[in-house]
């Protein structure tokens, strides 16, 4: 079954991935440099704290069980005395064969992170759309699936296990998945934009009829039914959770839904307008070129060069 989020989610190739974990006793502390993706991690046992280098912001207390979830690009220090001289996350990590490293001064605490990575055109749809930090608490009910989500994360990075990278690849996304659905049923922090319209009940099913048939020459009156609402307050509500309104969001969606084929080669400029729902070839143009910014033609030529120098690279 199709939602909103799935759709951004896959629209954006949303991959996420386990890059390792490391343990760590005593008096401690590692620097990250700042992640140029999503950074999870995952507390499966000890306690320590998070210190964001933003001015002003205040540490953060993690304890087993926890999930934190990173969107800003910033460096970051994990460790149990955040005023000790952290080391280099780069030296701890460096030439090191085992998922799992040694940061020195014991195992008290056991840490397994990854990242999640998303198409670079569309991750800004996702990265905006989050706080700098998500953190989900491990005595809270919504984190109960996390746990043993977390288990088999860690039974896979130490156990040669056959189809391990696989498995890893796979828990990870779930867990993504997982604290995004615990951040909003928390009612957590989020901006407005298509995850705010995506959660909101009255506004969500307008949303699925968009996604689901973008070809679709939808009228604000069927947009505010579908919603059961009348036009004038269905198009306030909506405008103000996504910053936008209706029909300027369904045309959006019609060419993100575009750029990602042309960028594939996976249409022709006349399919996609008849796809799309647009009378005719110019017509689909024109709403690219004011969308975009460019023509389709002048795009789809654009990416192919960069597929080909990327290529030769």
């Amino acid at each position: 079954m199709n939602d909103p989020i799935s759709d951004i989610l896959r629209l954006a190739s949303a991959e996420s991935v386990v890059s390792g974990g490391f343990t760590a006793g005593g008096d401690w502390a590692v620097r990250f440099p700042a992640p140029d993706r999503l950074k999870f991690f995952a507390a499966v046992r000890g306690e320590l704290w998070l210190g964001l280098e933003t001015e002003g912001t205040t540490a953060t207390r993690v304890t087993a069980g926890d999930v934190l979830l990173l969107t800003a690009p910033e460096r970051f220090t994990l460790g149990s005395d955040l005023s000790r001289t952290p080391i280099d996350a780069q030296a701890v990590f460096a030439e090191q064969s085992r998922p799992i490293v040694d940061a020195g001064g014991g195992d008290d605490v056991l840490m397994i992170g990854g990242h999640v990575r998303f198409d670079t055109a569309y991750a800004p749809m996702v990265t905006e759309a989050l706080p700098p930090l998500i953190h989900i608490r491990g005595d809270t009910p919504d984190a109960s699936p996390m746990r043993w989500i977390i288990d088999r994360m860690v039974d896979e990075s130490t156990e040669d296990l056959p189809g391990g990278g696989l498995a890893s690849a796979q828990l990870a996304h779930l867990l993504f998945i997982h604290v995004l659905r615990a951040h909003l049923a928390a009612g957590g922090a989020v901006r407005p934009g298509w995850l705010r319209l995506a959660v909101d009940p009255r506004l969500a099913p307008a949303l699925r009829l968009m996604h689901t048939a973008p070809g679709k020459n939808w009228r604000l009156d069927q947009l505010a039914q579908a919603s059961a609402m009348s036009r004038t307050i269905f198009a306030q509500r909506f405008r103000s959770a996504g910053g936008i309104a209706p029909l300027a969001y369904l045309a959006h969606w019609r060419m993100r839904l575009a750029t990602r084929a042309l960028r594939h080669g996976d249409a022709t400029v006349a399919s996609l307008a008849r796809d799309l729902g647009y009378a005719s070839e110019s017509a689909f143009s024109h709403a690219f070129k004011r969308i975009v910014g460019v023509s389709p033609s002048h795009y789809a030529a654009s990416q192919s060069y960069n597929g080909r120098v990327s290529h030769r690279r």
